[in-house]
């Protein structure tokens, strides 16, 4: 199959400014991606939580009675091709149906893992008689499914797993050896993915079923969070796995692995950001309630800012999330009947760094306003009887799941660093040129956002002036250098994230005129302008960290960033907490 070329290749946005009418943004949805939304929307308000006392005690006979439901709904078979019982749907839809059940917790955990990790590596890399086998019943819910990586002594180096893979004397069979810890949806799964190492050195992965003889459930693990989901550890003892569930290719595990976790990372940014959603709305009723020396909590200033923050922050993720849907579904759209694996793994690793920014961005995004909202709520909000309180423990395990944001963090940095190396981008000039510009008399923009847009132009020139510094100093030992390559994601995550939600505002105003769309223009500008000081902070600290104050570079940094007073936008939050106030949600 031919594939059509990428209209933006992967982590562009580090090295060039994008066209605003490239992005996909949430007012982009068609008709029919509206319907899934509903239909979600529907489900999880009807269905998912009014069962989540019964979710939190580990009724999983309740959790799996309701991804049958969801099974019913055709909201487990987005991601399966039509002729394999599902929908074949676009990313963005997988996004949206990753939204809404993100706002329930631990069932969300339970149907994400099953739609998305459990499932995608047998759509994009299983033969032809493993998807007919397996696919309609992952799709219908009859098989609920897990994914098998982490072991207890190989948990962020994952290919360092010890779980064994021999073929029997037969032929017919492999004999898996080992275990695997922390897997969600252990206790009542009927497919499991295996990672194991052929002959002890050949990463493979395997479709492995519950009634396999050898395969062992642990116990229950017992977590601060997530608790309606199960996590045990599985364990195969002489385990016994037919030759034909072996999974790609013999020492190819790793290309699945590392690429469906990919969208793994963008399937729990959109959830993170769901359950961001939700939990706003959560302070924003409690604070309209909360009476306090005659007046409600909402009516403070101090609330107001706290409040219009958090929705800031939510619009920028949301902005991240569809952008990056809009991006996935360009590589991934034609792949469904793909079966070439090399086209395959290409196109699922294109935007890992895009994949990366959701991840980390919206895990912190849903833990920054769970703890805002738990400080609203004051004393009520350690109790269990509020909601908040379980959203706060839930919240925190996001930062982990799919690879830590530590771990994410690494990997942004070092995609650009990687493609330079390999010719995709040029560093050096790269660099030349954006110190020209730093130097140079700039153009100043107009219209809507001009002060943001060029905002943004200087964060993408500091991030630039400081990734190529750090080269430049630790050439081929910058992988030691973790400090320095921490700080540098951060700022290109700032940069995806402020860029994403000027673009969709530009977009917007463009559109139905700037009267109409003046909420998104606030949130983005004071969303941009928490941006700036966070980058000048990190600039600073890498900077002072590598001991490059002194230098040039340092200097134009420091000119950059110092150009932008700040704006007054304390009236402006206030503007946006009325708007929030009044809807009791999140409005854009």
């Amino acid at each position: 199959m031919v594939q059509k070329g990428l209209s933006i290749k992967g982590a562009e946005f580090l090295v060039a400014q994008i066209e605003g009418e490239s992005i996909f943004t949430p007012e982009d949805l068609t008709d029919e991606q509206k319907m899934i939304a509903a239909t979600a929307k529907q489900f999880v308000e009807e269905k998912v939580i009014p069962k989540n006392a019964d979710i939190e005690s580990q009724d999983f006979d309740c959790v799996v009675k309701l991804m049958r439901q969801a099974g019913e709904l055709g909201l487990l078979a987005h991601s399966v091709p039509e002729k394999y019982g599902g929908l074949g749907l676009d990313k963005i839809s997988k996004g949206i149906v990753g939204e809404y059940v993100g706002r329930t917790g631990a069932y969300g955990v339970a149907h994400s893992n099953h739609t998305c990790i459990a499932t995608l590596p047998i759509t994009y890399f299983g033969t032809e008689e493993q998807k007919a086998k397996y696919l309609p019943k992952l799709a219908s819910g009859e098989y609920i499914g897990a994914y098998c990586l982490t072991e207890p002594s190989a948990g962020s180096d994952a290919l360092s797993a010890k779980t064994t893979a021999v073929r029997n004397e037969a032929g017919t069979h492999y004999i898996l050896n080992g275990s695997k810890q922390f897997i969600t949806n252990a206790a009542f799964s009927d497919t499991f993915i295996v990672y194991a190492k052929v002959n002890d050195e050949k990463f493979t992965a395997f479709i492995v079923e519950k009634d396999f003889p050898g395969l062992i459930i642990g116990p229950e693990e017992n977590k601060m969070g997530i608790k309606g989901s199960s996590t045990c550890s599985v364990i195969f003892d002489n385990c016994l796995v037919p030759v034909e569930n072996v999974l790609g290719e013999i020492g190819g595990g790793h290309v699945i692995a590392l690429n469906v976790l990919n969208l793994g990372r963008f399937n729990l940014g959109a959830a993170c950001m769901g359950g961001a959603k939700s939990t706003l709305e959560l302070a924003l009723k409690y604070t309209n309630e909360r009476i306090q020396f005659g007046r409600t909590l909402s009516s403070f200033s101090a609330t107001q800012e706290k409040l219009a923050t958090m929705a800031a922050r939510i619009y920028a993720a949301e902005s991240v999330q569809y952008r990056t849907a809009g991006l996935l579904e360009d590589a991934l759209g034609g792949l469904y009947d793909e079966t070439d694996h090399k086209v395959i793994e290409k196109r699922l690793s294109e935007y890992a760094v895009e994949c990366a920014v959701c991840k980390v961005f919206g895990s912190e995004t849903l833990d920054q306003v769970a703890d805002e909202a738990l400080q609203l709520h004051g004393g009520y909000g350690f109790i269990k009887d509020y909601h908040i309180e379980q959203v706060y423990r839930d919240s925190r395990i996001n930062r982990i799941f799919e690879g830590t944001n530590e771990i994410n963090r690494l990997l942004i940095p070092g995609f650009l660093f990687k493609r330079s190396a390999q010719g995709q981008f040029n560093l050096e000039a790269l660099i030349n040129r954006v110190i020209k510009e730093a130097t140079g008399t700039k153009k100043k923009l107009d219209g809507p956002l001009a002060r943001e847009r060029e905002m943004i132009q200087s964060i993408r020139r500091v991030f630039l002036l400081l990734a190529g510094g750090v080269y430049l100093k630790y050439g081929l030992e910058l992988e030691r250098e973790q400090e320095s390559i921490m700080k540098l994601a951060d700022i290109a995550i700032y940069l995806y994230a402020a860029e994403s939600a000027v673009l969709r505002t530009l977009k917007a105003i463009k559109k139905n005129g700037l009267p109409k769309e003046q909420l998104k223009e606030s949130l983005a500008v004071c969303f941009v302008d928490e941006v700036l000081l966070n980058v000048e902070s990190l600039a600073r600290q890498l900077m002072g960290g590598i001991g490059i104050d002194a230098e040039k570079t340092a200097e134009l940094i420091r000119k950059e960033l110092a150009q932008y007073p700040m704006q007054l936008t304390f009236e402006k939050k206030r503007e946006i907490a009325a708007r929030y106030i009044e809807a009791e949600k999140y409005i854009s």
